[in-house]
């Protein structure tokens, strides 16, 4: 696959080689795995097999690309950031 492909993770913005190796340990190899996915979700699997907490700007890229996977405009994934902090605020 290739950044051309649509289905290549790599092809969303803010997704390169490690973010696409992150995604692939919650079992997540193609853009369309993402679709319809909560993204604090994949992070916490990710952080469950990885057995470490890994450092929240790592949600803040899955935020992105769950969102750019489910149609919406990408964006660079410190725009998530207030609306993570936001969340997990709420979630308590």
């Amino acid at each position: 696959m290739s950044k051309n492909d649509p289905t290549d993770l790599t092809s969303l913005m803010n997704v390169g080689a490690a973010v696409a190796g992150y995604l692939g340990r919650a079992d997540i190899t193609h853009v369309d795995q993402l679709v319809g996915r909560d993204p604090f979700e994949i992070y916490e699997t990710i952080c469950e097999r990885d057995a470490v907490l890994h450092d929240p700007c790592l949600l803040d890229t899955i935020m992105s690309a769950t969102d750019q996977a489910n149609g919406n405009p990408a964006r660079p994934w410190w725009s998530y950031t207030p609306v993570r902090k936001q969340l997990l605020e709420q979630r308590g």
